[in-house]
């Protein structure tokens, strides 16, 4: 399932959700990258 997180105040990502941690944050994954940030 795609899902959209930001990093920082401007930087969008849009990947497939890997898994969600604590204090609200969430992980996507686009191609071989693993990226953490706030749901959108």
């Amino acid at each position: 399932m795609l899902r959209t997180i930001t990093i920082g105040t401007r930087i969008l990502i849009q990947g497939v959700f890997v898994r969600a941690l604590d204090a609200g944050l969430m992980q996507v994954r686009v191609g071989d990258r693993v990226f953490t940030g706030r749901p959108v």
